[in-house]
């Protein structure tokens, strides 16, 4: 016999051809002269047959000995069973001290695949960083940091942006009011020398794919794309062009080329002009709302978040901050000229970290009694800020959450700020309770909720006494005294 057959793979080849033929090892048994307890062996790889055997398994089998020789798994299930059993014979996994697992037919197909995921996320974490690696994702970060301090320099103003869009509106006849339509859309495109065909099977790593030789932007056609979503596609894309954006391996140029890029996407769904002038009127009567924002100019909810960062400081003296976080407040983006203080990490990013619970990116999951919007007031250690949360459902996305905060004292401003809700987020609330701490740090052990993906990043949790990633104790410690004070009641 051949040394490099693979004893793992011979034996789930045989027992996939056993099960397709309908046969039970006693069936087998009979079939070929050797007993049940053997071929249950051979199957587990466990022994190696003679070639006589195998030629005479594939003739019971009704298949061939080449077809029962080949080096890979019949199917997805067998190659699952066959790295699980590989993996417990490591000794990486041996040093884990876990009992074996049999794969066997109970143990459901997702189960082995998060079992088999997992494994090979633990042989890669092992796998170094390349210093070339770590040093781009460095330059990255500080990229992103300059960019974003810059913002706030500016008050997320961009002039020349802004003039661009306004030239290109008013080449594709805008009336001056009111939403952009899918004729001023193809108008705009064709100023910038373009036009939009919409079509079937796009790859789906892509948004849009422009083909610069003969001018055409290409999206999925409505059913992979919806209107307000096409729009912004077309515009980011369309940005580039009108912005003299070029090609550039220089990560800080390609994160200002994006940021360029769908800031001029929203200065032309949401005008400079119009929205000034519709926001000054709700603000003569105290009731600016990003919520009447969005449904005037018929875009997200996000972008009309973003378009007031552009125009408050600038236009209204209204400084503001805008935060996008998951359902357990991990900060995706994020942008202040307000002072708030953002949860920071150690190289001074935003994104990653944790908003504590009592601020209205959290809370707003919790709610009651208004329909996807959250406003209360938030007093920190260093100021007190009024916001209004949104939760985001209407994206391809998982659903997140848009805040748009202020200070206090500008919140009569808004719409919403006669609102009741006062939380306390300051270091005496955030810091953990020590009673509960020391009840309840030797008898807890959470399991974090998964992500869109089994290996997705789990935010890091910064307190010392919390060894979990992705997992806010505070919570998971409230959630067992109160369960184990229903239980004396």
């Amino acid at each position: 016999m051949s040394d490099d057959l693979d004893l793992l793979v011979l034996g789930q080849r045989v027992r996939y051809a056993r099960r397709r033929k309908g046969a039970t090892l006693a069936d087998l048994s009979e079939l070929v002269g050797r007993p049940v307890p053997y071929l249950s062996q051979l199957e587990n790889g466990k022994v190696e047959p003679k070639l006589g055997l195998i030629g005479d398994l594939a003739a019971a089998l009704d298949t061939s000995t080449n077809v029962l020789l080949e080096n890979t798994a019949p199917d997805r299930r067998s190659e699952l069973e066959i790295t699980v059993e590989r993996a417990q014979a490591d000794s990486r996994y041996v040093s884990l001290g876990l009992p074996h697992l049999k794969p066997s037919a109970k143990i459901a197909d997702d189960v082995l695949e998060h079992i088999v995921t997992l494994w090979h996320a633990l042989i890669e974490a092992e796998q170094p960083i390349p210093a070339d690696d770590l040093h781009v994702g460095q330059l990255a970060r500080a990229a992103n940091n300059a960019l974003r301090s810059e913002m706030r320099q500016r008050d997320n103003y961009f002039a020349d942006v802004e003039t661009t869009a306004a030239r290109a509106l008013d080449a594709a006849g805008y009336s001056g009011s009111g939403p952009v339509s899918e004729r001023i859309l193809t108008e705009l495109a064709a100023f910038c020398g373009f036009r939009i065909e919409r079509v079937n099977h796009m790859p789906r790593s892509a948004r849009s794919i422009t083909d610069q030789r003969d001018k055409i932007i290409f999206i999925p056609d409505r059913g992979g794309l919806k209107i307000r979503q096409a729009r912004s596609v077309v515009l980011q894309t369309l940005g580039h062009f009108a912005l003299d954006h070029s090609d550039t391996t220089d990560f800080g140029e390609y994160l200002r080329q994006r940021i360029e890029s769908n800031y001029f996407a929203a200065a032309v769904l949401a005008p400079e002009a119009p929205s000034v002038e519709f926001l000054r009127e709700a603000d003569a009567v105290s009731d600016i709302s990003v919520e009447d924002l969005k449904e005037v100019f018929y875009i997200s909810y996000e972008m009309a978040a973003h378009r007031f960062t552009n125009l408050a400081t600038r236009h209204f003296d209204i400084p503001c901050h805008f935060l996008r976080t998951d359902r357990e407040g991990v900060i995706d983006k994020a942008y202040q000229n307000d002072g708030i203080e953002f949860p920071t990490s150690s190289d001074e990013g935003h994104e990653g970290e944790r908003v504590p619970r009592q601020w209205g990116s959290r809370q707003a999951w919790n709610a009651t009694g208004s329909f996807l919007l959250h406003s209360q007031y938030t007093v920190t250690d260093n100021d007190e800020f009024f916001c209004t949360t949104y939760i985001e459902t209407e994206t391809d996305r998982t659903p997140h959450s848009i805040t748009l905060g202020t200070p206090a004292h500008v919140a009569h401003r808004f719409r919403g700020s006669d609102t009741l809700r006062r939380e306390y987020a300051r270091e005496r609330e955030i810091q953990p309770d020590p009673v509960l701490v020391e009840q309840w740090s030797d008898h807890a052990w959470p399991s974090a909720a998964e992500r869109s993906h089994v290996l997705s990043a789990l935010p890091p949790s910064k307190r010392e006494f919390s060894p979990f990633p992705g997992i806010d104790l505070l919570d998971v410690y409230r959630f067992l005294e109160r369960q184990r004070r229903s239980r004396r009641v």
